[in-house]
Formats: C-alpha cells, sequence, structure tokens
C-alpha cells in the first residue's frame, strides 16, 4: 500500500489580508480585484451597509454591531481551504471610529483585535481624491489624520502592512506585489 504524503494531507490556512484605509481610498475596489485577481472570497465592506439601512444616524451600539458582524464574517471564512482572504476594512478602523466618535472603545475589544492573525495590511494611501457621499464624514485634514491613526494602530498591534499607492491599475499592480513577496 502505498503512503500518502504528509504534506499533501496537512491543510494549510488562507493568507488573511485586510484592506484598510481612510475613506474615499479605494478600498472595495481594490479589495474586490483582489479577490477576483485571485478567484477567492472576499469581505466586504459592512458598516457602510449597515449606517446606509438605519436611516438615522448611528449610535455606538450601532458600532458594536458593525464590529461584531466584521468578526463573524472573517470566522465563517478563515478556516477554508482557499490560499486568500480579503476583508475590506476590520476592526482596526471600527476601534478608531469608536475613539473618535464616542471617546470610548468596548472593553472586549483589543483583547479580539490582538487574538485575530492577520498576515498583512494594505493599507491605501490618501493620493486618492476624497470624494463625498451620505456615508462619509472624514475628508480634508480629518482624512490625514485618519490615515496617521490607522497605520500607528497597526504598527501599535504589531501587524504587518503595506501602503499602496496609485490609481486604478497601478494601484492594484502595487497591491498585487506586495501580495507576490509575502511570506
Amino acid at each position: 500500500m502505498e503512503k500518502r504524503s504528509k504534506i499533501s494531507t496537512l491543510k494549510t490556512k488562507p493568507k488573511i489580508i485586510v484592506v484598510t484605509g481612510a475613506e474615499s481610498t479605494g478600498k472595495s475596489t481594490l479589495t474586490e480585484a483582489l479577490a477576483n485577481h485571485f478567484d477567492v472570497p472576499f469581505v466586504p465592506e459592512f458598516a457602510r451597509e449597515y449606517v446606509e439601512k438605519i436611516k438615522r444616524k448611528y449610535n455606538f451600539h450601532d458600532v458594536e454591531t458593525i464590529a461584531g458582524e466584521q468578526i463573524e464574517q472573517l470566522n465563517a471564512l478563515q478556516h477554508s481551504a482557499q490560499p486568500f482572504i480579503f476583508i475590506d476594512t476590520w476592526l482596526i478602523i471600527t476601534k478608531i471610529w469608536f475613539e473618535v466618535v464616542f471617546d470610548a472603545v468596548p472593553d472586549w475589544f483589543s483583547k479580539e483585535i490582538q487574538k485575530t492573525n492577520i498576515d498583512l495590511f494594505l493599507v491605501c494611501d490618501i493620493d486618492l481624491p476624497w470624494i463625498p457621499d451620505p456615508v462619509r464624514e472624514n475628508g480634508g485634514e480629518q482624512r490625514i489624520i485618519l490615515h496617521n491613526k490607522y497605520v500607528q494602530e497597526i504598527e501599535n498591534y504589531n501587524f504587518k502592512y503595506k501602503i499602496v499607492r496609485g490609481k486604478s491599475e497601478k494601484r492594484f499592480q502595487n497591491a498585487l506585489s506586495f501580495l507576490n513577496h509575502l511570506e
């Protein structure tokens, strides 16, 4: 009887890539493009969908609900046999959102961030113009401040990250280059 190679029977976990950044930096477009390129699932941005549906000003509980859904969406995919899972935004942005808007963060938040194994954050640079819409709140100087806060928070948790720059295809190619060099 022929033995199967141990290597072929080991299940590898997918690399979890979070595409993040300030508003209007192409996160959703880049996330979907990367997922399509690798023919893998992605987790779309949930916060925008949620806030658009409630038809009122969001509150602390709403943002906590958004965070819970972000966790559930990742948990549903992280044990798949895919090589990558792409996530459009994630708890880092949500944590900063809590801090900036409510000056408070749920007690469980930091522990949840620490325990999640994110392989790489692709931080979309603010080199694209901010385009206002009914959900966006942070153009101008606030956008720069938030971009810097996101990078600082990623560094505080010791996650690996790369800044993705360029417009359209150039942005996609830059992100793809980072993924091709991911260990």
